[in-house]
Protein backbone atom coordinates (compact mmCIF):
# COMPACT_ATOMS: atom_id res chain seq x y z
CA UNK A 1 0.00 0.00 0.00
CA UNK A 2 1.42 3.83 -0.83
CA UNK A 3 2.70 5.23 2.40
CA UNK A 4 0.44 8.79 2.82
CA UNK A 5 3.37 10.82 1.87
CA UNK A 6 2.98 9.46 -1.56
CA UNK A 7 -0.49 10.74 -1.91
CA UNK A 8 0.14 14.36 -0.45
CA UNK A 9 3.29 15.26 -2.03
CA UNK A 10 3.38 18.58 0.25
CA UNK A 11 4.14 16.26 2.94
CA UNK A 12 7.63 16.45 1.39
CA UNK A 13 7.48 19.28 -0.39
CA UNK A 14 10.44 20.90 -2.15
CA UNK A 15 13.16 21.95 0.70
CA UNK A 16 12.22 21.93 4.58
CA UNK A 17 13.26 24.64 6.02
CA UNK A 18 16.09 24.36 9.03
CA UNK A 19 14.42 26.82 11.17
CA UNK A 20 12.45 27.65 14.48
CA UNK A 21 9.64 30.09 14.94
CA UNK A 22 9.05 31.61 18.44
CA UNK A 23 6.36 34.19 19.84
CA UNK A 24 7.80 37.40 21.16
CA UNK A 25 5.76 39.97 23.49
CA UNK A 26 6.57 43.32 23.53
CA UNK A 27 8.55 44.52 26.02
CA UNK A 28 7.32 48.43 26.34
CA UNK A 29 4.86 51.01 24.61
CA UNK A 30 7.57 53.05 23.47
CA UNK A 31 4.67 55.64 21.97
CA UNK A 32 1.41 56.26 21.32
CA UNK A 33 -0.88 58.58 19.93
CA UNK A 34 -3.23 59.16 22.65
CA UNK A 35 -1.13 62.52 23.86
CA UNK A 36 -2.41 64.04 20.05
CA UNK A 37 -6.16 63.12 21.24
CA UNK A 38 -6.21 59.95 19.76
CA UNK A 39 -8.40 57.44 21.42
CA UNK A 40 -6.69 53.89 22.33
CA UNK A 41 -8.17 51.54 25.24
CA UNK A 42 -6.61 49.16 27.53
CA UNK A 43 -2.77 49.24 25.45
CA UNK A 44 -1.09 47.44 27.92
CA UNK A 45 -2.19 44.49 27.47
CA UNK A 46 -0.73 44.00 24.64
CA UNK A 47 3.16 43.78 26.68
CA UNK A 48 0.97 40.18 28.13
CA UNK A 49 2.48 36.68 27.25
CA UNK A 50 -0.86 34.46 26.36
CA UNK A 51 -1.64 32.00 23.91
CA UNK A 52 -1.51 32.72 19.89
CA UNK A 53 -4.61 31.47 19.33
CA UNK A 54 -7.71 33.90 19.08
CA UNK A 55 -10.86 32.72 21.33
CA UNK A 56 -14.91 33.68 21.11
CA UNK A 57 -14.51 34.85 24.01
CA UNK A 58 -11.85 37.10 24.70
CA UNK A 59 -11.80 40.24 26.81
CA UNK A 60 -8.73 41.89 27.61
CA UNK A 61 -7.76 43.55 24.08
CA UNK A 62 -6.71 46.78 23.32
CA UNK A 63 -8.93 48.84 21.53
CA UNK A 64 -7.62 51.29 18.55
CA UNK A 65 -10.96 53.79 17.60
CA UNK A 66 -10.60 56.32 14.83
CA UNK A 67 -13.54 58.50 14.38
CA UNK A 68 -13.46 61.66 11.71
CA UNK A 69 -12.12 64.49 12.94
CA UNK A 70 -9.76 63.23 15.24
CA UNK A 71 -5.90 62.06 15.03
CA UNK A 72 -5.99 57.95 14.21
CA UNK A 73 -4.78 55.92 16.73
CA UNK A 74 -1.28 54.64 16.29
CA UNK A 75 1.62 52.95 18.44
CA UNK A 76 5.35 51.80 18.69
CA UNK A 77 6.80 48.94 20.57
CA UNK A 78 9.70 47.49 21.65
CA UNK A 79 10.21 43.95 21.28
CA UNK A 80 13.79 44.78 23.05
CA UNK A 81 16.42 43.32 20.95
CA UNK A 82 17.27 43.14 17.14
CA UNK A 83 15.47 39.79 15.98
CA UNK A 84 14.82 38.28 12.61
CA UNK A 85 11.40 37.44 11.41
CA UNK A 86 7.70 39.15 11.05
CA UNK A 87 5.13 40.40 12.86
CA UNK A 88 1.89 38.35 13.83
CA UNK A 89 -1.38 40.73 14.60
CA UNK A 90 -4.35 38.71 16.24
CA UNK A 91 -7.51 40.77 15.48
CA UNK A 92 -10.84 40.15 17.64
CA UNK A 93 -12.76 42.18 15.77
CA UNK A 94 -13.10 44.99 13.75
CA UNK A 95 -16.35 47.69 13.30
CA UNK A 96 -16.25 49.92 10.03
CA UNK A 97 -18.40 51.11 6.70
CA UNK A 98 -15.98 48.84 4.81
CA UNK A 99 -17.89 45.18 5.53
CA UNK A 100 -15.96 45.80 8.92
CA UNK A 101 -12.68 45.22 7.11
CA UNK A 102 -9.74 48.03 8.09
CA UNK A 103 -6.88 48.61 7.22
CA UNK A 104 -3.75 48.89 9.38
CA UNK A 105 0.12 49.97 8.45
CA UNK A 106 2.83 48.12 9.88
CA UNK A 107 6.56 50.00 10.00
CA UNK A 108 9.76 47.90 11.18
CA UNK A 109 12.42 49.53 12.35
CA UNK A 110 15.83 48.44 13.72
CA UNK A 111 16.12 52.07 15.51
CA UNK A 112 12.67 53.89 17.51
CA UNK A 113 12.96 56.76 14.39
CA UNK A 114 13.22 54.13 11.53
CA UNK A 115 9.99 52.56 12.96
CA UNK A 116 8.61 56.66 12.90
CA UNK A 117 10.03 57.34 9.55
CA UNK A 118 7.85 57.42 6.32
CA UNK A 119 9.30 55.55 3.32
CA UNK A 120 11.64 58.23 1.23
CA UNK A 121 12.23 60.32 4.45
CA UNK A 122 16.19 60.18 5.23
CA UNK A 123 16.63 57.09 2.94
CA UNK A 124 13.84 54.65 4.48
CA UNK A 125 13.10 51.79 1.80
CA UNK A 126 11.43 48.75 1.54
CA UNK A 127 14.85 46.91 -0.34
CA UNK A 128 14.70 43.39 -0.42
CA UNK A 129 12.30 43.07 2.39
CA UNK A 130 9.57 45.19 2.71
CA UNK A 131 9.29 47.46 6.26
CA UNK A 132 6.82 49.63 5.87
CA UNK A 133 3.53 47.96 4.63
CA UNK A 134 -0.41 48.03 4.91
CA UNK A 135 -2.36 44.77 6.01
CA UNK A 136 -6.18 44.55 5.96
CA UNK A 137 -7.72 43.00 8.40
CA UNK A 138 -10.89 41.18 9.93
CA UNK A 139 -12.69 39.66 12.88
CA UNK A 140 -11.29 36.42 14.42
CA UNK A 141 -8.20 36.51 12.30
CA UNK A 142 -4.18 36.55 12.88
CA UNK A 143 -2.01 37.26 10.02
CA UNK A 144 1.79 37.52 9.32
CA UNK A 145 4.50 39.46 7.43
CA UNK A 146 6.66 39.31 5.64
CA UNK A 147 10.04 38.20 7.59
CA UNK A 148 12.91 41.35 7.81
CA UNK A 149 15.33 42.64 10.34
CA UNK A 150 13.62 44.45 13.33
CA UNK A 151 13.07 45.48 17.02
CA UNK A 152 10.52 48.18 17.04
CA UNK A 153 7.27 48.18 15.27
CA UNK A 154 4.57 50.94 15.07
CA UNK A 155 0.99 50.31 14.32
CA UNK A 156 -1.58 52.82 12.53
CA UNK A 157 -5.15 52.61 11.93
CA UNK A 158 -5.72 53.88 8.81
CA UNK A 159 -9.33 53.85 8.44
CA UNK A 160 -11.18 57.03 9.13
CA UNK A 161 -13.83 55.65 10.80
CA UNK A 162 -13.34 52.35 12.31
CA UNK A 163 -12.20 50.25 15.53
CA UNK A 164 -10.37 47.12 15.86
CA UNK A 165 -9.72 45.08 18.48
CA UNK A 166 -6.08 43.93 19.62
CA UNK A 167 -5.48 40.30 21.65
CA UNK A 168 -1.85 40.95 20.36
CA UNK A 169 0.81 42.14 18.08
CA UNK A 170 3.54 39.90 18.63
CA UNK A 171 6.93 39.26 16.66
CA UNK A 172 7.57 35.71 14.98
CA UNK A 173 11.11 35.31 15.82
CA UNK A 174 12.85 32.79 13.11
CA UNK A 175 16.12 31.98 13.72
CA UNK A 176 18.07 28.49 13.69
CA UNK A 177 17.56 27.08 16.92
CA UNK A 178 21.56 26.06 17.50
CA UNK A 179 23.19 25.32 21.01
CA UNK A 180 25.81 28.42 21.77
CA UNK A 181 28.61 25.82 22.42
CA UNK A 182 31.35 28.13 22.50
CA UNK A 183 31.70 30.76 25.33
CA UNK A 184 33.63 33.35 26.55
CA UNK A 185 33.52 35.11 30.01
CA UNK A 186 36.21 37.11 31.89
CA UNK A 187 36.64 39.94 34.56
CA UNK A 188 35.02 42.46 32.47
CA UNK A 189 31.85 42.80 31.91
CA UNK A 190 31.47 45.00 29.05
CA UNK A 191 34.05 42.33 26.94
CA UNK A 192 31.37 39.93 28.18
CA UNK A 193 28.71 42.21 26.72
CA UNK A 194 30.49 42.11 23.63
CA UNK A 195 31.25 38.99 22.65
CA UNK A 196 27.70 37.58 23.18
CA UNK A 197 26.81 40.47 21.40
CA UNK A 198 29.01 39.91 18.18
CA UNK A 199 27.97 36.03 18.53
CA UNK A 200 24.19 37.08 18.28
CA UNK A 201 25.05 39.44 15.47
CA UNK A 202 26.49 36.28 13.42
CA UNK A 203 24.03 33.71 14.49
CA UNK A 204 21.02 36.15 13.59
CA UNK A 205 22.07 36.00 9.58
CA UNK A 206 22.74 32.29 9.76
CA UNK A 207 19.06 31.56 8.44
CA UNK A 208 18.07 30.12 5.19
CA UNK A 209 21.54 30.67 4.18
CA UNK A 210 24.15 32.90 5.49
CA UNK A 211 23.55 36.66 5.16
CA UNK A 212 25.11 39.61 5.20
CA UNK A 213 22.11 41.14 7.24
CA UNK A 214 18.82 40.22 8.31
CA UNK A 215 17.32 43.83 7.08
CA UNK A 216 19.32 44.47 4.21
CA UNK A 217 20.90 42.60 1.63
CA UNK A 218 19.78 39.37 2.86
CA UNK A 219 22.11 38.02 0.64
CA UNK A 220 25.43 35.84 0.27
CA UNK A 221 27.95 37.78 0.35
CA UNK A 222 31.10 36.21 0.24
CA UNK A 223 33.50 38.64 1.99
CA UNK A 224 31.04 39.53 4.61
CA UNK A 225 30.96 35.51 5.55
CA UNK A 226 34.52 35.19 5.93
CA UNK A 227 34.43 37.18 9.58
CA UNK A 228 30.77 35.30 10.08
CA UNK A 229 32.52 32.34 9.51
CA UNK A 230 35.55 32.65 12.40
CA UNK A 231 32.40 33.93 14.73
CA UNK A 232 30.64 30.77 13.81
CA UNK A 233 33.47 28.78 14.50
CA UNK A 234 34.00 30.35 17.70
CA UNK A 235 30.70 30.39 18.93
CA UNK A 236 28.72 26.72 17.82
CA UNK A 237 31.32 25.27 15.36
CA UNK A 238 30.63 23.43 12.56
CA UNK A 239 26.53 24.48 10.94
CA UNK A 240 25.40 23.40 7.36
CA UNK A 241 24.82 26.78 6.70
CA UNK A 242 28.18 27.74 6.34
CA UNK A 243 29.27 25.24 3.18
CA UNK A 244 25.45 25.77 1.75
CA UNK A 245 26.14 29.03 1.35
CA UNK A 246 30.08 28.71 -0.17
CA UNK A 247 28.14 26.41 -2.70
CA UNK A 248 25.32 28.83 -3.80
CA UNK A 249 28.11 31.47 -4.37
CA UNK A 250 30.46 29.24 -5.74
CA UNK A 251 27.25 28.24 -8.61
CA UNK A 252 26.83 31.70 -8.81
CA UNK A 253 30.26 32.51 -10.51
CA UNK A 254 30.98 29.66 -13.26
CA UNK A 255 34.88 29.54 -14.14
CA UNK A 256 36.13 27.93 -17.46
CA UNK A 257 40.04 27.84 -18.73
CA UNK A 258 38.70 31.20 -20.72
CA UNK A 259 36.35 33.36 -18.66
CA UNK A 260 35.24 34.13 -15.20
CA UNK A 261 32.61 35.06 -13.55
CA UNK A 262 33.64 36.88 -10.34
CA UNK A 263 32.13 36.14 -6.60
CA UNK A 264 29.69 39.03 -6.05
CA UNK A 265 30.84 40.54 -9.55
CA UNK A 266 33.78 41.66 -7.39
CA UNK A 267 37.27 40.22 -7.54
CA UNK A 268 38.28 40.33 -3.99
CA UNK A 269 35.49 38.10 -3.04
CA UNK A 270 36.44 35.14 -5.05
CA UNK A 271 40.25 35.60 -2.45
CA UNK A 272 37.75 35.61 0.15
CA UNK A 273 35.71 32.49 -0.88
CA UNK A 274 39.62 30.63 -0.83
CA UNK A 275 40.34 32.15 2.15
CA UNK A 276 36.75 30.89 3.57
CA UNK A 277 37.48 27.53 1.98
CA UNK A 278 40.86 27.16 4.14
CA UNK A 279 39.89 28.30 7.40
CA UNK A 280 36.66 25.98 7.12
CA UNK A 281 39.11 23.36 6.55
CA UNK A 282 41.39 24.05 9.55
CA UNK A 283 38.36 24.63 11.38
CA UNK A 284 36.38 21.17 10.76
CA UNK A 285 38.68 18.90 9.04
CA UNK A 286 36.16 18.19 6.29
CA UNK A 287 38.28 16.57 3.73
CA UNK A 288 35.43 15.27 1.90
CA UNK A 289 33.87 19.01 1.07
CA UNK A 290 37.47 20.40 0.53
CA UNK A 291 37.75 17.68 -2.30
CA UNK A 292 34.28 18.82 -3.57
CA UNK A 293 36.02 22.11 -4.32
CA UNK A 294 38.82 21.03 -5.89
CA UNK A 295 37.96 21.40 -9.90
CA UNK A 296 36.39 24.66 -9.19
CA UNK A 297 40.01 26.34 -7.01
CA UNK A 298 42.04 24.73 -9.98
CA UNK A 299 39.80 26.69 -12.47
CA UNK A 300 40.01 29.87 -10.61
CA UNK A 301 43.48 29.97 -9.74
CA UNK A 302 43.89 29.80 -13.20
CA UNK A 303 42.91 32.90 -13.65
CA UNK A 304 44.64 34.21 -10.44
CA UNK A 305 47.96 33.38 -11.35
CA UNK A 306 48.01 35.64 -14.19
CA UNK A 307 47.45 38.97 -12.38
CA UNK A 308 50.61 39.52 -10.42
CA UNK A 309 53.22 40.58 -13.10
CA UNK A 310 57.30 40.08 -13.31
CA UNK A 311 57.91 42.42 -9.78
CA UNK A 312 55.19 40.95 -7.48
CA UNK A 313 52.85 43.49 -8.18
CA UNK A 314 48.90 42.39 -8.34
CA UNK A 315 47.17 43.36 -11.59
CA UNK A 316 43.74 42.89 -10.97
CA UNK A 317 40.89 45.18 -13.07
CA UNK A 318 38.91 45.49 -9.86
CA UNK A 319 39.73 46.15 -6.50
CA UNK A 320 36.85 46.81 -3.23
CA UNK A 321 38.67 46.45 0.50
CA UNK A 322 35.78 48.12 2.28
CA UNK A 323 33.26 50.94 1.95
CA UNK A 324 35.03 53.55 4.32
CA UNK A 325 38.19 53.04 1.56
CA UNK A 326 36.01 53.52 -1.41
CA UNK A 327 37.66 56.15 -3.82
CA UNK A 328 41.35 55.74 -2.24
CA UNK A 329 43.02 53.74 -4.91
CA UNK A 330 46.06 53.81 -3.12
CA UNK A 331 44.81 51.39 0.20
CA UNK A 332 42.43 49.39 -2.17
CA UNK A 333 45.94 48.64 -3.96
CA UNK A 334 47.57 47.18 -0.60
CA UNK A 335 44.36 45.73 0.62
CA UNK A 336 44.36 43.62 -2.87
CA UNK A 337 47.83 43.02 -2.69
CA UNK A 338 47.89 41.58 0.18
CA UNK A 339 44.23 39.63 -0.13
CA UNK A 340 45.93 37.98 -3.28
CA UNK A 341 48.78 37.06 -1.19
CA UNK A 342 47.25 35.40 1.15
CA UNK A 343 45.13 33.41 -0.74
CA UNK A 344 47.82 32.37 -3.33
CA UNK A 345 49.06 31.08 0.31
CA UNK A 346 46.59 29.28 1.79
CA UNK A 347 45.55 27.93 -1.87
CA UNK A 348 49.27 26.30 -1.84
CA UNK A 349 48.44 24.90 1.46
CA UNK A 350 44.51 23.44 0.83
CA UNK A 351 46.44 22.09 -2.85
CA UNK A 352 49.60 20.42 -0.75
CA UNK A 353 46.25 18.70 1.24
CA UNK A 354 45.02 17.90 -2.50
CA UNK A 355 47.94 16.17 -3.86
CA UNK A 356 48.25 19.62 -6.32
CA UNK A 357 51.62 19.96 -5.96
CA UNK A 358 52.53 21.19 -9.41
CA UNK A 359 49.60 24.19 -8.83
CA UNK A 360 50.97 24.45 -5.29
CA UNK A 361 54.64 25.43 -6.26
CA UNK A 362 53.18 27.85 -8.73
CA UNK A 363 51.32 29.42 -5.85
CA UNK A 364 54.05 29.59 -3.38
CA UNK A 365 55.87 31.36 -6.56
CA UNK A 366 54.07 33.91 -7.32
CA UNK A 367 52.94 34.56 -3.35
CA UNK A 368 56.91 34.82 -2.81
CA UNK A 369 57.41 37.22 -5.79
CA UNK A 370 54.95 39.63 -4.25
CA UNK A 371 56.79 40.00 -1.64
CA UNK A 372 59.11 42.40 -3.80
CA UNK A 373 56.22 44.64 -3.94
CA UNK A 374 55.15 46.60 -0.72
CA UNK A 375 52.22 49.17 -1.48
CA UNK A 376 51.48 52.04 0.72
CA UNK A 377 48.77 52.00 2.83
CA UNK A 378 47.17 55.36 1.51
CA UNK A 379 46.78 56.05 5.36
CA UNK A 380 44.14 53.65 5.63
CA UNK A 381 44.05 51.21 8.64
CA UNK A 382 42.17 48.38 7.17
CA UNK A 383 44.93 48.74 4.41
CA UNK A 384 47.56 48.43 6.51
CA UNK A 385 46.35 45.67 8.81
CA UNK A 386 46.09 43.55 6.04
CA UNK A 387 49.51 44.44 4.30
CA UNK A 388 50.92 42.85 8.07
CA UNK A 389 48.47 39.69 7.88
CA UNK A 390 49.80 39.12 4.94
CA UNK A 391 53.45 39.36 6.12
CA UNK A 392 54.27 42.20 4.05
CA UNK A 393 54.07 45.29 6.19
CA UNK A 394 56.28 44.81 9.36
CA UNK A 395 53.88 44.52 12.23
CA UNK A 396 55.38 46.76 15.03
CA UNK A 397 56.32 49.70 12.96
CA UNK A 398 52.70 49.42 10.76
CA UNK A 399 50.96 49.96 14.53
CA UNK A 400 53.11 52.39 15.71
CA UNK A 401 52.95 54.80 12.84
CA UNK A 402 49.45 53.62 11.98
CA UNK A 403 46.56 51.44 13.54
CA UNK A 404 47.54 52.31 16.97
CA UNK A 405 47.08 56.25 16.04
CA UNK A 406 43.97 57.66 17.45
CA UNK A 407 42.59 54.86 19.15
CA UNK A 408 39.85 53.16 16.96
CA UNK A 409 38.66 56.57 15.31
CA UNK A 410 39.09 55.25 11.60
CA UNK A 411 38.29 51.65 12.49
CA UNK A 412 35.33 49.56 9.92
CA UNK A 413 32.72 47.25 11.24
CA UNK A 414 34.33 44.88 8.22
CA UNK A 415 37.79 45.38 8.66
CA UNK A 416 38.14 46.28 12.47
CA UNK A 417 38.83 41.85 12.87
CA UNK A 418 41.73 42.18 10.65
CA UNK A 419 42.74 45.57 12.31
CA UNK A 420 42.54 43.87 15.93
CA UNK A 421 44.29 40.57 14.65
CA UNK A 422 47.20 43.14 13.00
CA UNK A 423 47.76 44.77 16.62
CA UNK A 424 47.64 40.89 18.14
CA UNK A 425 50.67 40.06 15.49
CA UNK A 426 52.82 43.62 16.64
CA UNK A 427 52.04 42.59 20.03
CA UNK A 428 49.32 45.41 20.97
CA UNK A 429 47.69 42.80 22.75
CA UNK A 430 46.13 45.33 25.65
CA UNK A 431 45.83 48.01 22.75
CA UNK A 432 43.29 45.85 20.64
CA UNK A 433 41.30 44.91 24.00
CA UNK A 434 40.87 49.24 24.26
CA UNK A 435 40.16 49.12 21.00
CA UNK A 436 37.32 46.49 21.43
CA UNK A 437 35.95 48.44 24.51
CA UNK A 438 36.47 51.75 22.37
CA UNK A 439 34.50 50.68 18.69
CA UNK A 440 31.93 48.05 19.50
CA UNK A 441 31.24 49.29 23.13
CA UNK A 442 30.55 52.81 21.18
CA UNK A 443 27.81 50.70 19.80
CA UNK A 444 26.30 49.20 22.61
CA UNK A 445 26.39 52.80 24.52
CA UNK A 446 24.38 53.79 21.52
CA UNK A 447 21.88 50.94 21.96
CA UNK A 448 22.89 48.53 20.30
CA UNK A 449 21.91 44.72 20.76
CA UNK A 450 23.58 43.72 17.85
CA UNK A 451 26.29 45.01 15.76
CA UNK A 452 25.99 47.73 12.82
CA UNK A 453 27.20 47.59 8.84
CA UNK A 454 29.59 50.29 9.78
CA UNK A 455 30.10 52.76 12.39
CA UNK A 456 32.76 56.09 13.10
CA UNK A 457 32.92 56.74 16.75
CA UNK A 458 32.58 60.70 15.58
CA UNK A 459 28.81 59.45 15.18
CA UNK A 460 28.30 59.41 18.70
CA UNK A 461 28.93 63.38 19.40
CA UNK A 462 25.55 64.67 20.65
CA UNK A 463 23.64 61.43 19.61
CA UNK A 464 20.54 59.80 21.09
CA UNK A 465 20.30 56.27 21.19
CA UNK A 466 18.56 53.96 18.57
CA UNK A 467 16.10 52.69 21.50
CA UNK A 468 14.57 56.03 22.12
CA UNK A 469 12.94 58.82 20.43
CA UNK A 470 15.15 61.16 19.34
CA UNK A 471 14.39 64.80 20.95
CA UNK A 472 14.99 68.01 19.41
CA UNK A 473 18.53 69.37 19.47
CA UNK A 474 19.91 65.89 19.42
CA UNK A 475 21.22 63.87 16.30
CA UNK A 476 19.96 60.79 14.99
CA UNK A 477 22.57 58.77 15.06
CA UNK A 478 20.48 56.39 13.00
CA UNK A 479 18.61 58.81 10.87
CA UNK A 480 21.64 61.13 10.43
CA UNK A 481 24.90 59.49 9.30
CA UNK A 482 25.85 56.39 6.96
CA UNK A 483 27.30 56.37 3.93
CA UNK A 484 27.75 54.88 0.47
CA UNK A 485 25.17 52.15 0.24
CA UNK A 486 24.19 52.71 3.37
CA UNK A 487 23.24 56.14 4.22
CA UNK A 488 20.74 56.90 6.89
CA UNK A 489 17.78 54.59 7.57
CA UNK A 490 19.58 52.58 4.98
CA UNK A 491 21.72 51.58 7.33
CA UNK A 492 22.02 48.19 8.42
CA UNK A 493 22.16 47.63 12.51
CA UNK A 494 22.67 43.49 12.13
CA UNK A 495 25.31 42.98 9.70
CA UNK A 496 27.76 40.09 10.29
CA UNK A 497 30.45 40.91 8.88
CA UNK A 498 31.00 43.16 12.57
CA UNK A 499 31.21 40.13 14.69
CA UNK A 500 34.89 40.07 15.09
CA UNK A 501 35.52 40.98 18.44
CA UNK A 502 34.00 37.01 18.83
CA UNK A 503 36.70 34.99 17.35
CA UNK A 504 39.23 38.00 18.47
CA UNK A 505 38.58 37.28 22.12
CA UNK A 506 38.22 34.04 21.87
CA UNK A 507 41.54 33.14 19.77
CA UNK A 508 43.66 36.08 21.20
CA UNK A 509 42.40 36.42 25.17
CA UNK A 510 41.21 32.89 25.77
CA UNK A 511 44.31 32.34 23.63
CA UNK A 512 42.62 29.44 20.95
CA UNK A 513 44.62 28.97 17.60
CA UNK A 514 44.17 26.39 15.75
CA UNK A 515 47.30 24.19 14.46
CA UNK A 516 45.90 21.65 11.94
CA UNK A 517 43.17 20.37 10.42
CA UNK A 518 39.75 19.54 12.56
CA UNK A 519 41.68 21.20 15.72
CA UNK A 520 43.60 18.08 15.74
CA UNK A 521 45.86 20.50 17.50
CA UNK A 522 45.44 23.38 19.29
CA UNK A 523 47.99 26.10 20.59
CA UNK A 524 46.49 27.61 24.13
CA UNK A 525 48.27 30.90 23.95
CA UNK A 526 46.09 33.84 26.37
CA UNK A 527 46.87 37.04 26.87
CA UNK A 528 44.92 38.41 29.63
CA UNK A 529 46.23 42.08 29.82
CA UNK A 530 44.23 43.99 32.32
CA UNK A 531 41.95 41.15 32.68
CA UNK A 532 42.15 39.58 36.33
CA UNK A 533 40.87 35.70 34.63
CA UNK A 534 39.16 34.34 31.18
CA UNK A 535 37.40 31.31 30.79
CA UNK A 536 35.40 29.70 28.23
CA UNK A 537 34.97 27.18 25.38
CA UNK A 538 35.81 26.51 22.18
CA UNK A 539 34.03 23.48 19.73
CA UNK A 540 35.65 20.91 17.48
CA UNK A 541 34.83 18.47 15.75
CA UNK A 542 36.06 16.23 18.12
CA UNK A 543 34.01 17.96 21.19
CA UNK A 544 34.25 21.02 23.06
CA UNK A 545 37.52 22.00 25.02
CA UNK A 546 37.38 23.84 28.56
CA UNK A 547 39.71 27.07 28.86
CA UNK A 548 40.48 28.92 32.85
CA UNK A 549 42.95 31.37 32.84
CA UNK A 550 43.59 33.47 36.39
CA UNK A 551 46.13 35.73 36.89
CA UNK A 552 48.10 35.01 40.34
CA UNK A 553 49.10 38.13 42.72
CA UNK A 554 52.84 37.94 40.59
CA UNK A 555 51.85 38.27 37.33
CA UNK A 556 51.70 34.85 36.09
CA UNK A 557 48.93 33.28 34.53
CA UNK A 558 47.72 29.47 35.68
CA UNK A 559 46.01 28.00 32.75
CA UNK A 560 43.37 24.67 32.49
CA UNK A 561 42.64 23.10 29.58
CA UNK A 562 40.40 20.12 29.64
CA UNK A 563 40.24 18.67 25.75
CA UNK A 564 38.53 16.16 24.38
CA UNK A 565 39.96 12.40 23.53
CA UNK A 566 42.10 12.77 20.11
CA UNK A 567 43.01 16.67 20.51
CA UNK A 568 46.77 17.73 21.23
CA UNK A 569 46.70 20.93 23.13
CA UNK A 570 50.50 23.02 23.27
CA UNK A 571 51.28 25.07 25.98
Amino acid sequence: MPRIYDKYPALTGKEPDERSRRYLTPTRILWDSRAEGAQIDNIDCLLLSRPEQINLGETNCCSLINTPGHPKASFLVDFGMELHGAARITVKSVRSPNKNRANIRIRFGESAMEAMTDLGVKNTTNDHANRDMIMNVGFYSAQETNESGFRFMRIDLLDEDATVILKSVNAVFIFRDIEYKGSFDCSDPLLNRIWDTAAYTAHLNMQEYLWDGIKRDRLVWIGDMHTEVMSILAAFGYNPVVPKSLDVAREDAPVTKDSIRWMNGNQSYSLWWIMLQYEWYMGTGDYHYLLEQKDYLTRLLGHLLTMVDENGVERMPYRFLDWPTRGNDVAEHAGQQALLKMALEQSAYLLDQLNEPELSAACKETADRMKKHLPPHGDSKAAGALLVLSGLADPKSTNDTLIALNGAHNYSTFQGYYILKAKAMAGDYQGAMDAIREYWGGMLKMGATTFWEDFDLNWMENAAPIDELVPEGKVDIHGDWGAHCYVKFRHSLCHGWASGPCPYLTHYVLGVQVLEPGCKKIRIEPHLCDLSYAKGTYPTPLGTITISHVKQADGTIHTEVKAPKGIVIEM
